[in-house]
């Protein structure tokens, strides 16, 4: 342990789709955030622990930030923008392959207000060619007045460890916030949860993905080796309930198999993963319903 330890915390912000849950898990070494080529994947804010001998670094992972359109993505960009004043640096996310767009202005504007300094990170450069990179630096710098630019790309893990050397020695003198061994601060009931959803949102139609929640109704231990986990996936209409469940029961049977083995990886655990379809309408819009779907509100939100 050096004489100084250091720690602090990060926020990744961006809108939807620009990589933030892909450079989280490549930074912690493990899949705490969802990924999923949908927007809006990531709901909560999701806290990744990186730790060294030198110090440890709490990256919180947003929401997209997006213009609203019912009570869930209202609590999305609140907690996004919660994010932004907890931290000690700002990452802006931006997607190398797609021009500047409204989107990313409406974030810059936001991040003009906050006295936390506010870093650049272009991802996904693999998609561009070399000779255009300047050219979108340069957009981006006529914007805002970053305090360093960084391409990167976290799904070829080019640029990443660069990143977090850089970003270690910035944080301040403070104390370790979570033991060593640990990479979220979420619990093993959210993170199935959310392996569960992700496995939705890869397999089903567009239309489903962003009225899916799932619940974890019940952990239970058969025995040293083996868990049963029971799991409920909540749809806005029944239409969406035919999709999930699939013709004769494939999709919500290919649904289970492949969260079952993610689980299996994060716990070392054989599970035994039973899934049920619940259709609760409109209930993206019923406060009461975010929050036993686990959309809690921050206090300072």
């Amino acid at each position: 342990m050096s004489e100084e330890f250091k720690s602090g915390f990060i926020a990744l912000v961006g809108r939807p789709n620009v990589g933030k849950s892909t450079l989280l898990n490549q930074m912690i070494g493990e899949k705490i955030a969802i990924m999923s080529p949908k927007a809006q994947t990531t709901r909560n804010k999701i806290q990744g622990i990186y730790t060294t001998d030198e110090g440890q670094i709490v990256f919180l992972d947003t929401p997209g930030i997006h213009k609203p359109q019912n009570s869930l993505g209202d609590y999305m960009v609140k907690t996004a923008m919660s994010a932004i004043r907890e931290s000690d640096m700002v990452w802006m996310l931006v997607d190398a392959s797609q021009e500047r767009g409204r989107g990313d202005n409406f974030i810059i504007e936001r991040l003009k207000e906050s006295k936390t300094p506010v870093y650049l990170i272009i991802n996904k450069i693999d998609l561009v060619k070399p000779e255009d990179l300047l050219a979108i630096i340069a957009d981006y710098q006529t914007q805002m007045n970053f305090a360093e630019i960084f391409p990167i790309s976290a799904r070829q893990d080019d640029g990443v460890q660069e990143l977090l050397d850089f970003a270690m020695p910035k944080m301040e003198a403070g104390p370790q916030y979570y033991p060593a061994d640990q990479i979220t601060d979420h619990p093993e009931r959210f993170i199935m949860a959310e392996l569960i959803r992700e496995k939705v949102l890869q397999l089903t139609r567009q239309e489903v993905p962003h009225s899916v929640a799932v619940v974890i109704d019940k952990i239970e231990r058969q025995d040293e080796q083996h868990l049963h986990v029971q799991a409920t996936i909540v749809v806005e209409r029944p239409s969406q309930k035919n999709i999930v469940i699939g013709k004769q029961g494939s999709m919500i049977k290919e649904i289970g198999t492949r969260a079952r083995r993610d689980i299996e990886r994060l716990l070392g655990d054989k599970v035994f993963l039973e899934t049920w379809v619940k259709v609760e309408e409109r209930w993206r819009d019923k406060p009461q319903a975010l929050q036993s779907y686990g959309y809690k509100e921050d206090a300072d939100v």
